[in-house]
């Protein structure tokens, strides 16, 4: 499939879903603009321009949201920094590009490309946290202890640096010592401890969530790999170390966020993720492999079975990962009055938390980055508590768009590459069942169709073979059958 057709199935499944995936001549003019007048640093802006600030992220990735940097303590405690990117900062409330922001609340990753919620100029630019660049940033500055508990945090802004935009897949190959010596060591001095205290204080922070109930699942993506501008396939693409230190540090500085709004009264965004509706469903999983679990829901219980499996099968614990993430649903946005909460995150056990490391990629961060900024001059909410519930509910709404724009465009190269191939049969699991149908995923290429034929008694975890009975890319259909 060439790229533009792909390009042209993505453009109308945005459409068709009430995303916006062009920016108006306005916001690129006004993106534009905030070049030549960026904020400059105030009086309130501290300069960290000297610390060992690095980034982790995709190879490929542009839009750099945060930076961290770690310091060493008595007794085992880190003081642990991390700097998110002040996208308010060029990005006025009301204008052309807030309104578009507002509109789609998120980037779209397709397999045709990414549709930015922000102009390049601003997201791959101005406001991304680029090596070498000094940013405007808020800094989340949190005490975290021996035993990997947040014990503290401040908020405040500050001017930084990033001194080394390092990768995934290289991070996680070094940690692992599995991979070469990361380039970047050899010209940032101290980058080497910072690294290695970071890994210590993820897996610390990460222990201590497990002990209250975080789930630790091992899940894959698709990733389109294309060869000379052409799709070729669709392959997984899994976590490894580095992900995972990056993704507790977030989770650290997302929670100690929604509480430094609830200390000072404000209201705030949260992200929820409520007890799974299906939980006599994962009861039954579990006790098909041999596990036991109460009849109501509990992370902690959930997360000793887990665990017990990645032990016992490793091979099989993608596929229970995927059932289990499948039937816990998707989290959703909730507006918490000020000084109070919202409610949890039943996934990652935790009762504080509010997305805000992501400004140039979620508009929820964006939201959160400029009720933290009134929050610490002193001011009133620059939101209501009815345009905050509003909000909540439309980025809900938008983020269940986009990833149905996603998955759509997925399933259309997927078609796409086993066009030729069908009556061929394929292992699979069963990743959704419901009125609407009953769908599996296959390993390779990694991609998921409908049963059509044979689907009868199939739930959510069930391994099976199929056989490919139909394709149609410019629909995005995949049909199997029971084999």
């Amino acid at each position: 499939m060439e790229p533009a057709a792909l390009y042209r199935i993505a453009v109308d499944a945005m459409r068709a879903r009430g995303l916006l995936p062009e920016f108006t001549p306005q916001a690129l003019g006004e993106a534009q603009a905030a070049r030549g007048t960026g904020a400059g640093p105030g009086a309130d802006v501290r300069d960290l321009r000297q610390l060992c600030w690095f980034s982790i992220d995709n190879d490929d990735t542009r839009d750099l949201d945060q930076l961290s940097v770690a310091q060493p303590l008595a007794g085992g405690s880190a003081r642990l920094l991390v700097a998110i990117a002040d996208v308010d900062a060029m990005v006025r409330p009301g204008g052309a590009v807030d309104d578009h922001a507002g509109a789609n609340t998120t980037s779209v990753y397709t397999a045709a490309g990414v549709f930015p919620m922000l102009p390049e100029v601003l997201s791959t630019d101005l406001t991304s946290l680029h090596q070498g660049q000094e940013r405007l940033a808020l800094v989340v500055d949190m005490l975290v202890q021996a035993d990997g508990t947040v014990a503290s945090a401040q908020i405040y802004r500050a001017s930084v640096v990033n001194r080394a935009k390092l990768t995934y897949d290289g991070v996680a190959a070094w940690l692992d010592g599995q991979g070469p010596q990361l380039q970047q060591l050899a010209g940032v001095p101290g980058l080497e401890e910072q690294l290695r205290l970071h890994d210590a204080l993820a897996a610390r922070m990460r222990q201590w969530r497990q002990q209250r109930g975080a789930l630790d699942l091992k899940t894959a993506s698709a990733r389109p790999v294309f060869v000379d501008g052409a799709l070729v396939d669709l392959r997984p693409e899994m976590g490894n170390r580095a992900k995972d230190l990056i993704a507790d540090l977030m989770i650290a500085a997302n929670g100690a966020t929604a509480r430094f709004l609830a200390a000072r009264g404000m209201p705030s965004l949260r992200r929820l993720l409520q007890a799974p509706r299906r939980w006599d469903r994962i009861v039954a999983l579990a006790t098909a492999q041999g596990g036991q679990l109460p009849a109501a829901p509990d992370a902690l219980a959930l997360d000793r079975f887990l665990s017990a499996r990645r032990l016992a099968d490793p091979a099989g614990f993608a596929d229970l990962s995927l059932a289990v993430v499948k039937l816990l649903g998707s989290g959703e946005y909730a507006a918490a009055p000020a000084g109070g909460n919202g409610g949890g995150h039943f996934g990652l056990a935790v009762e504080d938390y509010a997305h805000s490391t992501a400004p140039n990629r979620r508009f929820p961060d964006l939201v959160t980055q400029r009720l933290l900024k009134a929050a610490l001059a002193g001011e009133a909410p620059p939101y209501s508590a009815d345009a905050l519930a509003a909000i909540a509910q439309h980025c809900t709404l938008q983020e269940d768009n986009a990833n149905r724009v996603e998955r759509q465009v997925l399933k259309a190269a997927a078609a796409f590459l086993l066009a030729g191939r069908i009556g061929e049969s394929f292992d699979a699991i069963v990743t959704g069942a419901a009125a609407k149908g009953t769908f599996v995923r296959i390993a390779s290429p990694m991609l998921e169709g409908r049963v059509v034929r044979g689907f009868e008694g199939l739930d959510v975890g069930d391994t099976l073979r199929v056989r490919l009975v139909a394709v149609d890319a410019e629909k995005s259909f995949i049909d199997f059958e029971r084999a």
